[in-house]
């Protein structure tokens, strides 16, 4: 851990090192219903970060937080240098819709369209400019609005 300097003091700062390289990549990433069907509930999200938390170390990626509301999940992660970042979130995608079809069929065959599950884009933010913690308060509130 390094230290930075801010107007409240000084702060922890996230870095790792590689052989070459010193970083801190953290990223917030939201993957969307087809079509924001409401399909998402307290087990189908346990499910679906059973499934992410199951390969994301095959592609160097560390889950720091994972939270859905009724039509969205909100992924909080840590990557190296080199995460292929289009492959890790594609991989999740493919691999999710077909275990949850497999799984949980009757829950979202009302809501499916065809095959999909998931829009076809993402959203994928880079969080240097706000702290992760800030970030994972964010994604545990969407539980919250779930729950509303």
């Amino acid at each position: 851990m390094r230290r930075k300097p801010t107007p409240e003091g000084w702060d922890e700062y996230d870095l790792e090192t590689g052989a070459h390289s010193t970083y801190s990549l953290h990223y917030h990433l939201v993957l969307v219903v087809k079509y924001r069907r409401e399909v998402f509930n307290e087990e189908l999200r346990d499910f679906f970060r059973e499934v992410v938390n199951g390969f994301a170390d095959n592609y160097g990626v560390e889950i720091k937080n994972l939270e859905a509301d009724r039509d969205h999940v909100h992924l909080l992660f840590k990557a190296t240098p080199t995460t292929d970042l289009a492959k890790f979130i594609n991989v999740p995608k493919g691999a999710s819709a077909r275990r949850i079809r497999n799984e949980y069929g009757d829950h979202i065959e009302d809501k499916r369209w065809g095959d999909s599950f998931w829009a076809d884009s993402y959203c994928l933010i880079s969080t240097g400019q706000v702290s992760l913690d800030v970030l994972k308060e964010y994604v545990e509130n969407q539980r919250e609005r779930d729950d509303e």
